[in-house]
């Protein structure tokens, strides 16, 4: 009967292992990347609230309320948020003539200081970048009416995510009496899989915040000191953080873009970044490391190698999805003890 029962357990592990693995590999052909990654936050977010809600309210209704107060901020966000990231980011275009002329003067010092080797593939003048984005859109008006699809089945799907996240947090740990085996090993695998994305998400989100620190202070502090104004500094400052999100690459788009932009004005302004933002890579290096050691015990070349591999494989959201994944499989392996 020990054996039986031994055995019965260990397919029970082997078909949870081969059905989260299945689930995993259907995100990507499903297009179900958003709401994977929203219901988990909001997941994570409940259990790290709940606690604190607690301590007045006992019971399950501490998370009825803590739901409650998060739709509550999440709506208040997206309709304060939106509002005041346009008004932020249009704070650079504040003037039609005043965006113009500053455009102009970026494509007139861009054709005087590039080579004619790259400049012979950019506009000349504002008026003519206006003629082929127009021209492009109109090229290519099926691949715009596709990206607004896109876009609503991800705000959708996300939507939904976010609703399974909270009713999945309702679960009250323990609860569960039943001792099904494939239950428990369900179970087992969804909680390694969730303390991973915990630790992936908050220590990029740390990362990120660092970068764009570094990058606002060498924006407003060290450029300004050279008697440099970078245009559109505030747009930079906000890409920063978005693409910080991304592991390893989201830095390399960054700090691209503020090279370019900084070429633009002068060679000296560019020399200045291209330096300040490899001292800063330097101590970047040793900040992520830390960060993503102490969190899921990997190394930058891990989380670099993954990424290649799932870009590989399922294209920019596996580029995405491939720390939380790799996180994952670490964890498992770690509580299988073979690392």
């Amino acid at each position: 009967m020990e054996i039986r029962n031994l055995t019965k357990r260990q397919l029970c592990e082997a078909a949870s292992y081969l059905l989260v693995f299945i689930a995993l590999l259907l995100i990507f052909p499903l297009r179900l990347l958003p709401c994977f990654l929203a219901g988990f936050i909001v997941y994570e977010t409940i259990l790290a609230l709940a606690p604190w809600v607690e301590r007045l309210v006992k019971g399950p209704l501490a998370r009825w309320i803590t739901i409650f107060f998060l739709t509550v901020v999440v709506l208040l966000a997206l309709a304060g948020g939106i509002t005041k990231l346009i008004g932020f980011l249009l704070h650079d275009f504040h003037s039609p003539a005043a965006f113009h002329a500053a455009a102009s003067k970026l494509l007139e010092d861009a054709q005087d200081t590039l080579s004619p080797v790259v400049t012979r593939y950019l506009p000349a003048d504002i008026d003519e970048l206006q003629h082929q984005v127009m021209a492009w859109l109109r090229e290519h008006l099926v691949v715009v009416q596709t990206l607004g699809r896109t876009a609503a089945h991800t705000f959708a799907t996300m939507l939904i995510g976010m609703l399974l996240g909270a009713i999945i947090s309702l679960r009250i740990s323990g609860s569960d009496t039943s001792n099904a085996p494939l239950t428990q090993a369900l179970l087992k695998r969804l909680t390694l899989l969730a303390a991973s994305f915990h630790d992936v998400v908050f220590a990029q989100i740390k990362v990120s915040l660092v970068n764009t620190l570094l990058t606002c202070g060498f924006l407003f502090g060290v450029l300004p000191l050279f008697g440099l104004h970078f245009p559109f500094a505030k747009t930079v400052i906000v890409l920063t953080f978005i693409a910080g999100m991304l592991p390893v690459i989201g830095n390399l788009i960054s700090n691209t873009v503020i090279v370019l932009i900084g070429l633009s004005i002068s060679l000296q302004a560019a020399l200045i970044a291209l330096i300040f933002l490899i001292l800063v890579h330097k101590l970047e290096y040793f900040i992520n490391a830390r960060i993503f050691g102490s969190r899921i015990n990997a190394k930058t070349w891990e989380i670099l190698l993954a990424m290649l591999v799932f870009e590989s494989a399922f294209g920019l959201a596996g580029v995405v999805a491939a720390p939380v994944f790799y996180a994952y499989l670490k964890s498992e392996l770690r509580h299988a003890r073979l690392i």
